[in-house]
């Protein structure tokens, strides 16, 4: 089975123009002009292909190159059967009723793998896909209610810049969370532009595709249709708590290049580093185990801090990073976006929740956001400031 174009499918770009299906094939295609790269890449019958980054192909007959991301470093390429995604299209198209006659809109950029991985199930389903890259928020909210989209995949950044529009979106009906969590602050404001949409966060990686599905800012949710997930502890003990591994038909192949990534196999399963617990609700995240930070003889998850905080009054981003400090091994500085007049308040909460021992020791207040390609928060450029 391989990627190819439904009879019902239509391809419109940010411009409404469609898109047509007379593409000449390239296995290496730039992510701009989108519509474009999908013609071209599925003109191919499945070969091999990789929409944006750089370096040799090596996805042959039946398999593409989709990239990480990250929140460290370049994205990586991993190589995938396309028949791993089209295993979850089936599964979606009955869970979010995807199909011809359905418009479907992403809002990224086709080298990061949540957009293209939306535009491609709609395209193979039949469904009206709408590629709204490279345009300002306010014009993507007012494509998303002029063309009658009924589902949206984005990540929570793309969501707040739509929400920002203030645009009402009465005809959507999904909306496909995936990269990080949803604050309750910006679900309440989805809910009030879409009353009639079904918010769906999932947990996932470009590695693993879907994980865990419905999570409701706690959790993850519960293992998404065909997962299997096991926890491990520290000791090798499988119980409730631990070190998270995967096994499903949606998991990649291998990395390609140089970069071997960070992703363990043992015996079918898979383990992308995350730390993790069950729970009746679904899965907890606690964090990646390669951003655990020893502080005061503990073991801390930024990303835990960083959950609590997102929830607060006058926080909008945020990122929690070490510092090396003699006495306790690290200290932690949040980096944050927001209302610079609630830092009493933050900070108090922070030492309520976590003692002044743990909680961050202080509050850097920034304009700007270092992003990757992807989205998601660089990192790494936070760290030097």
């Amino acid at each position: 089975m391989v990627f190819a174009w439904h009879e019902a499918a239509v391809l419109l770009g940010a411009d409404a123009v469609p898109v047509s299906r007379g593409g000449v094939f390239s296995p290496l295609m730039p992510d701009r002009p989108g519509g474009m790269a999908l013609a071209a890449v599925l003109a191919g019958e499945g070969r091999g292909f990789r929409i944006g980054g750089s370096g040799d192909l090596e996805a042959g007959f039946g398999s593409f190159e989709a990239l990480t991301g990250g929140s460290l470093g370049a994205p990586r390429r991993v190589v995938r059967s396309q028949e791993s995604w089209l295993a979850s299209f089936a599964v979606n198209a009955g869970v979010f009723g995807i199909g011809p006659g359905v418009a479907v809109a992403v809002l990224g950029r086709l080298s990061h793998s949540l957009a293209l991985y939306g535009a491609m199930e709609g395209l193979c389903l039949g469904a009206s896909v709408h590629l709204l890259d490279g345009v300002r928020v306010d014009a993507q909210a007012r494509a998303l209610a002029s063309r009658g989209v009924r589902v949206l995949y984005a990540t929570p950044a793309q969501v707040f810049g739509i929400m920002a529009a203030g645009v009402a979106l009465p005809l959507l009906r999904h909306v496909l969370i995936g990269g990080a969590a949803l604050d309750a602050g910006l679900r309440a404001r989805l809910m009030e532009l879409a009353p009639q949409a079904a918010v769906s966060v999932f947990y996932g990686a470009a590695e693993a595709s879907f994980v865990a599905l419905g999570g409701d800012g706690v959790s993850v949710g519960q293992p998404y249709p065909g997962v299997s997930l096991r926890l491990v502890d520290a000791a090798g003990r499988v119980g409730d708590e631990g070190e998270i591994w995967v096994q499903s038909p949606y998991l990649f192949e291998r990395y390609a290049g140089a970069d071997h990534g960070a992703a363990l196999w043992e015996g079918g399963w898979l383990s992308l580093g995350e730390v993790g617990r069950m729970t009746p609700a679904g899965l907890v995240l606690r964090g990646r185990a390669g951003r655990m930070v020893t502080v005061a003889d503990r073991n801390v998850f930024p990303e835990e801090i960083e959950r609590f905080m997102a929830a607060l009054p006058g926080v909008s981003r945020v990122a929690v990073v070490p510092r090396p400090d003699a006495v306790r091994g690290s200290v932690l500085v949040a980096h944050v976006m927001g209302e610079p007049a609630t830092e009493a308040a933050i900070l108090a909460a922070l030492r309520a929740e976590l003692g002044a021992m743990i909680a961050p020791r202080a509050l850097i207040w920034r304009r700007d956001w270092p992003e990757l390609p992807s989205g998601k928060t660089d990192l790494g450029a936070l760290s030097w400031r």
